[in-house]
């Protein structure tokens, strides 16, 4: 059997839909990893600034978690959640006691897209209604409900939904009607928007979803304080507040382990919902909620494979290695450094519209030299000239037309330094190819 990727890219068009979509023009075979670097089939080695969409969150082959993974498969892999699970109880009193919010409960799920569907449940359960506020250029997932609210057209491909969404401003700062105000006039006219939107609304709204940085909109976000001055109109009107903190949760915005920290005006949210990251590649997510809100649910409801004692168990590793060797500090600090660089060398690049981020969550964006107009070329070009150098990064936002900068958390000083090089080489290159066109 042929071990070569374009062979086995025909397979994988032969068998798979269409819609699953590969990067690259000759897509990656990725057979291995270690630290921040990841092999290809061919033996070429990567930095990885994109962690597998966020999601190797300490490190590849982390032997802390290869080993709690291996150890655990060695005594028993599946029980469901009909039995007693250690590992589960463990790791959901540690989440508890990290996500700020009292009295709380965690559910496990297998992903984000489960998280926000069941946090959904949750909600319009607990508050009878169907209706949903959430930002435009959001995301939440690819099940039927998630993608009834996500605000990025690029990742919805159905208007049918069992919810009623009513989409609120303020998740892109740079772009739409309110781009040109200051922070604090951005945050009342968004609030003042919302407020209109709320009086026009038959019967109580269930809650508003919010990704506290956008990942696949471009990693753009409001000023610090939006979501705490949406609170206080949600409050007056007993609508919940959910933060969907699938990639910004752990420390990896670097001044804050959740994202919705950003904007503690009125503590905590009533739902948080989580993935990615804490599995370091094991399939874990989960929804924390109010006692009040998570029990809400009247009829029976299990978790086949949420829970399961092998990924509860990496789960835990990673968790207590993030913690102990404070890989927030570390998003903080080396975080702060790439952003800096990464806005030095894209000054002289037309390319590049804005750079923006917070910690490890950075993104670029792209658009034709001289306009304001998105250049999904271009980010497609930078991907793949970022990859001829060994850099392999995302790629996201309004348009499709911001490059995603999500490198592990453990990076160091000295790999952010390659890696922006490498950026800057594969920006240059893709700005002298348009300005020869």
């Amino acid at each position: 059997m042929s071990h070569d990727p374009a062979s086995l890219h025909a397979r994988h068009q032969a068998v798979l839909p269409s819609w699953l979509s590969l990067y690259y023009e000759r897509p990656l075979e990725l057979t291995h990893g270690e630290g921040r670097h990841v092999f290809d089939a061919d033996g070429n080695r990567y930095l990885d600034f994109f962690g597998g969409i966020l999601t190797t969150m300490t490190a590849h082959a982390l032997p802390e978690v290869t080993k709690a993974v291996s150890e655990q498969a060695g005594r028993i892999i599946h029980t469901s959640t009909l039995y007693l699970s250690r590992p589960m109880v463990e790791l959901a009193e540690r989440i508890v006691a990290l996500s700020g919010i009292p009295d709380a409960r965690v559910f496990f799920t297998t992903s984000g897209t489960e998280a926000n569907d069941a946090a959904l449940l949750l909600a319009t359960t607990h508050r009878r209604s169907n209706q949903i506020l959430a930002m435009r250029n959001s995301y939440h997932g690819r099940s039927f409900s998630t993608i009834g609210i996500t605000g990025n057209q690029s990742w919805s491909p159905t208007s049918l939904s069992p919810l009623q969404t009513l989409y609120v401003h303020g998740g892109v700062r740079s772009r739409g009607p309110y781009a040109g105000l200051s922070d604090d006039a951005y945050i009342a006219a968004c609030v003042a928007d919302l407020e209109d939107m709320l009086q026009q609304t038959a019967g109580g709204v269930a809650a508003l979803i919010a990704e506290p940085v956008q990942g696949v909109g471009g990693f753009t976000m409001p000023p610090d304080g939006l979501y705490a001055a949406f609170r206080e109109v949600l409050a007056r009107h007993g609508i919940l507040w959910i933060s969907d903190e699938v990639q910004t949760g752990w420390g990896r915005t670097g001044d804050h382990f959740w994202g919705w920290q950003a904007h503690d005006g009125n503590g905590p949210p009533d739902l948080l919902t989580f993935a990615k990251g804490i599995g370091n590649g094991m399939s874990v997510g989960g929804v924390v909620a109010r006692a009040e809100v998570m029990n809400s649910l009247s009829a029976n409801s299990i978790s086949t494979f949420g829970g399961s004692p092998v990924t509860m168990a990496a789960g835990l590793a990673n968790l207590n290695y993030l913690l102990e060797h404070d890989l927030q500090g570390n998003a903080r600090r080396v975080g702060g450094l790439l952003i800096e660089r990464l806005r030095a060398v894209s000054a002289g690049v037309g390319l590049v519209r804005e750079v923006r981020g917070r910690g490890l969550m950075i993104g670029i964006e792209l658009v034709r030299p001289g306009t304001d107009e998105h250049s999904p070329e271009a980010a497609s070009l930078v991907v793949e000239a970022a990859r001829e150098r060994g850099l392999l990064v995302g790629k996201g936002g309004q348009g499709s037309s911001s490059l995603r900068i999500a490198p592990p958390m453990t990076l160091t000083v000295a790999e952010a330094e390659e890696g922006a090089e490498l950026l800057a080489d594969a920006l240059r290159s893709v700005q002298g190819m348009t300005d020869a066109s």
